[in-house]
């Protein structure tokens, strides 16, 4: 939809119905199904289902996130608590997306992390359950990848920030290192629905 119509909404919804298309070719059971609902420019609902496991992830503004397994239970889930500065912290970056020499640069800011990869929004997820502490994404995402996966890693305790500007073919057009600082969270019904590169960052002890 054109955004002369669409930058007046109060909400809007933001679906991905397979998020992780590589992933599901692949057979791996690394994809989801995304619906995320928008205030503004801040996601505000989110619900992911893992249809490969059962699980179910869900989160709406103010009120926490949970996650439902296959049987029907249900548990909140709290992102880990952790210094910047703390040794063997996990990272997880995408199954398909490398990020090249940026995010060997990054991945250089910690003392000794490990590294896994996975693949669609399961990598925010992580975050949100505790599992991994970082997500860095220095490659190009579409807010349909995002929105419901966001607010779920918000209302865990994380956060999800910008770190400059990507083309769709990947092309770093700011340096993260400039933007990431700034803090400033990811924004959703843009004119462009490129999102920039980003950063998801778990339960970060006060003052860092």
């Amino acid at each position: 939809m054109h955004y002369d119509i669409r930058k007046s909404y109060q909400y809007c919804w933001v679906v991905d119905p397979l998020d992780g298309t590589k992933e599901f070719i692949k057979r791996n059971g690394e994809f989801t199904v995304m619906i995320g609902l928008v205030q503004g420019t801040t996601p505000v609902l989110g619900v992911v289902h893992v249809p490969v496991s059962g699980k179910t992830y869900y989160a709406v503004k103010g009120k926490g996130a949970y996650v439902q397994d296959a049987d029907g239970n249900i548990k909140p889930i709290q992102c880990k608590e952790f210094s910047m500065t703390d040794s063997g912290l996990t990272i997880v970056g995408s199954a398909s997306h490398s990020g090249g020499q940026a995010m060997k640069d990054f991945i250089d800011l910690f003392d000794s992390p490990k590294f896994s990869s996975l693949g669609s929004s399961l990598k925010l997820l992580l975050v949100a359950e505790g599992e991994a502490d970082v997500y860095p994404r220095l490659a190009p995402t579409m807010e349909w990848d995002t929105a419901a996966a966001d607010i779920i890693v918000r209302e865990a305790g994380g956060v999800v920030l910008q770190a400059g500007k990507v083309t769709g073919k990947g092309e770093l057009l700011e340096d993260w290192r400039d933007v990431l600082v700034k803090e400033t969270p990811l924004e959703y019904n843009k004119e462009d629905l490129l999102n920039p590169c980003f950063v998801v960052f778990g339960k970060r002890k006060q003052g860092q």
